[in-house]
């Protein structure tokens, strides 16, 4: 029976050292790092170019052609001077919240499915919503913004550990 306990114990042991490990390369060091990727592939944003939001003023579909791997994950331009922008300063032209929808994080909960054509710059930040009437919301209602800020920590965890929830579920290689 001791032999027992003791087995378990260091399994329980190995599992919440693995799982501390795994939360030490998960957990982000800041905000921006989480990037939403959709449901299906790695390309930020649904591939929209983040730079043209600032510089056209509008959502232009970026290009295989200028890519560039940032945060784990593929973000697409519609020029190479845009990809270029962007690699000399990634933060100045990422969405806020990892591209995950803002009007959602204000309410501390995760809307991964995000519209690019949804969004609005806001004291220099770029938010994207899931619908044109919540980006209108964010724009309108200065609060939202303030509640996405409180709220991103919470809305992060959730991200890690679902995150965590798939690692665990994969099958082990041999």
């Amino acid at each position: 029976m001791s032999y027992h306990v003791q087995k378990c114990g260091k399994r329980v042991g190995v599992t919440v050292g693995a799982t501390v490990m795994l939360l030490s390369f998960l957990q982000p060091a800041g905000a921006e790092e989480l990037v939403n990727t959709g449901y299906f592939g790695n390309v930020a944003i649904k591939g929209y170019d983040p730079v043209a939001y600032f510089t056209e003023n509008q959502a232009i579909e970026g290009s295989e052609t200028y890519s560039y791997h940032w945060l784990g994950a593929t973000w697409y331009f519609s020029s190479a001077e845009n990809r270029d922008l962007f690699k000399g300063d990634p933060s100045r032209y990422a969405p806020q919240y990892g591209g995950y929808c803002a009007d959602g994080v204000s309410f501390g909960t995760v809307t991964t499915n995000i519209d690019p054509k949804a969004w609005r710059i806001i004291d220099g930040k770029l938010y994207l919503s899931y619908d044109p009437g919540a980006a209108e919301g964010m724009e309108k209602n200065p609060t939202k913004v303030t509640d996405s800020k409180k709220h991103w920590s919470e809305v992060q965890q959730t991200l890690i550990s679902e995150k965590m929830h798939t690692v665990w579920q994969q099958p082990a290689t041999k």
